[in-house]
């Protein structure tokens, strides 16, 4: 891996990513018990420690508390404790509450009273006579967000939380990118996790798995808790009531997205000043732009890492370089850093004077950079939608391009939006185009770095009072294949700018509440400004830029307006038109 500096990965933290932390433990038997809250709901918990232990051998603590069940019945173990225990930790991992073998009901994501369950299982470790009051939160995706709010709890024993995929925002990061249904999400997710509560499973083979780990020998009371699990709607039912951050779903009792999100409550996960590693991708949902948020949101000692994987880190490509080309850090050397991090966290070697460091790959230079700040400085360079499909440095004559939106068209799966995120990243782009508009660039004369997030404007007129609107942004090599690098999408909807956004220096933002809705009035030119997804690519010589511009994605966005018929959409050209700027680093 070749890095910018010739830095570790790891400067502030003095971190070896090539150096992993010796096993030296085998996984001794799992235990399972159930936690008690403050309300009487029962929190099913497997314990796990290094084999021969004896009942009060001090081990310090990662915790993990998931809604995609703790184990699987009849197995010895699970994931995070073969992860961890070999390097001489105790693993705690829970079922939050309304899933798995827990109970309780669970409506939606972080319910308050899950994240207030964190302190009681925080309260709970630190009284065993095995540990040391010392706990690591760690977790991927929906574990990462509970790590996220383990932090908010501000708990003494909690010394660090490594949330790897979170979403710093889940109506923008996940569910509605652009204030746009992400139906293909929202439907699979939803109606999968209400498979889990049922205390169903398919297997990649095709097989049913055996189900959920009961407490003990309890299966009276997983079916007690199952019964429970049963009545609560599917998250999609609520998510199909949802147009604005504020909304409240029936089903939520009385909750909107806005209070399962972290990034509401940033400010009481940066007076806990809890030490946090961060993974991210270029290409996983919202990830990065989570991420960053993060970085220039959040005060607490912080490393966040972005590099171009699928969700979870468990494979990377860079679609500016070879196929087969080796892109570190990779597993397990990403467990390698996870691991000495956590050992940083329990010595207490991390803290707030360590500051905030940012590391980022650069797509086609196969690079790692650091920043201690974000957004990195980069002079804007605009160019404009022309005539013949020309992507312009400067306007061109004044006129439009016209889409009559079709519902039905759209980039197909795999996308960065998927239920499981796997980009296609390979092949060619152009193969999407169906009912789209495309604009491409001469060659570049010299080689382009970009890094941030683009920003488009665009002048449109529609037939409709509202809109999705999406744009993708290429690289065309010299042999025509145009290779994806990010997109953005809005709702017209949502098009106000919140001037008083804390990320108003990344570009455009919008607060997606119902207060600042202005539908578009049929007939009338109307300016759209938006950001698309960051991300660092340096482009050689000789290749073209490529923007192209769609009215709808199917099947993974829900199409708007949802009924009666499709907007017929005019792009603006000229000195006023459609454009994009490019965050161009070094020119």
């Amino acid at each position: 891996m070749s890095l910018a500096r010739q830095e570790p990965l790891e400067p502030v933290l003095n971190v070896d990513i090539g150096c992993a932390m010796p096993i030296r433990h085998k996984v001794g038997p799992l235990e399972s018990t159930y936690l008690t809250m403050r309300d009487g709901v029962r929190i099913a918990l497997d314990v796990a420690r290094p084999m021969g232990d004896s009942a009060n051998a001090k081990r310090n603590t990662i915790l993990v508390m998931t809604r995609y069940w703790r184990g699987v019945k009849g197995e010895p173990s699970n994931e995070w404790a073969d992860l961890f225990v070999p390097h001489g930790y105790a693993v705690v991992v829970g079922d939050v509450r309304g899933t798995g073998a827990s109970f309780g009901v669970w409506p939606h994501p972080r319910t308050r009273a899950e994240t207030l369950d964190f302190s009681e299982v925080l309260d709970w470790i630190v009284s065993q006579p095995w540990s040391t009051g010392r706990v690591v939160g760690h977790g991927l995706s929906y574990t990462a967000n509970t790590s996220d709010w383990m932090a908010e709890r501000n708990h003494p024993a909690l010394r660090g939380i490594i949330p790897r995929h979170a979403d710093y925002d889940p109506y923008e990061d996940e569910f509605f990118p652009g204030g746009v249904p992400n139906a293909s999400f929202g439907r699979d997710w939803g109606n999968k996790n209400k498979d889990l509560d049922r205390n169903l499973r398919m297997l990649a083979n095709g097989e049913r798995s055996p189900g959920v780990r009961p407490v003990g020998s309890g299966e009276a009371d997983l079916e007690a808790a199952l019964r429970a699990h049963e009545r609560v709607p599917s998250l999609w039912e609520g998510l199909q009531q949802v147009t604005f951050k504020d909304d409240r779903p029936d089903s939520w009792a009385g909750d909107s997205m806005l209070d399962w999100s972290i990034m509401e409550v940033a400010d009481r996960v940066s007076h806990s000043g809890t030490p946090t590693q961060n993974w991210a991708s270029w290409f996983d949902g919202g990830t990065a732009q989570g991420a960053i948020r993060r970085f220039m949101q959040q005060s607490n000692p912080m490393t966040v890492i972005i590099g171009p994987w699928s969700h979870g880190a468990g494979r990377a490509r860079d679609p500016l370089r070879e196929v087969g080309e080796a892109i570190l850090p990779a597993p397990p050397t990403q467990e390698a850093i996870d691991t000495q991090f956590a050992e940083l966290c329990f010595n207490g070697q991390v803290t707030r004077e360590h500051g905030k460091l940012l590391h980022y790959y650069t797509l086609g230079e196969g690079v790692w950079k650091s920043t201690r700040s974000w957004p990195p400085l980069a002079t804007r360079q605009r160019w404009y939608f022309g005539s013949g499909s020309r992507l312009n440095s400067s306007p061109d004559d004044t006129g439009f391009d016209s889409i009559l939106v079709d519902p039905e068209l759209g980039d197909p799966t795999p996308t960065r939006w998927d239920f499981a995120p796997t980009v296609n990243l390979a092949g060619d782009h152009r193969r999407l185009d169906a009912g789209s508009l495309a604009y491409m660039s001469e060659p570049l004369t010299r080689d382009l770095e970009i890094t941030g997030h683009p920003v488009v404007h665009l002048n449109i007129t529609s037939t409709r009072e509202d809109g999705s609107f999406f744009v993708y942004f290429e690289a065309v090599r010299p042999d025509g294949v145009s290779c994806y690098l990010t997109e953005g999408q809005l709702r017209a909807l949502h098009r106000k700018v919140w001037a008083e956004s804390p990320f108003s220096a990344l570009g455009p933002q919008h607060s997606y509440l119902q207060r600042d809705a202005e539908p578009l009035t049929p007939g009338k030119a109307t300016i759209l400004a938006f950001t698309l997804q960051p991300i660092s690519a340096r482009l050689p010589a000789g290749y073209r830029l490529r923007v192209v511009l769609a009215g709808s994605d199917h099947p993974t966005f829900t199409s708007v307006p949802a009924d009666g018929l499709p907007p017929l959409l005019k792009f603006h050209r000229g000195p006023t038109g459609c454009c994009i700027d490019l965050p161009i680093i070094g020119s």
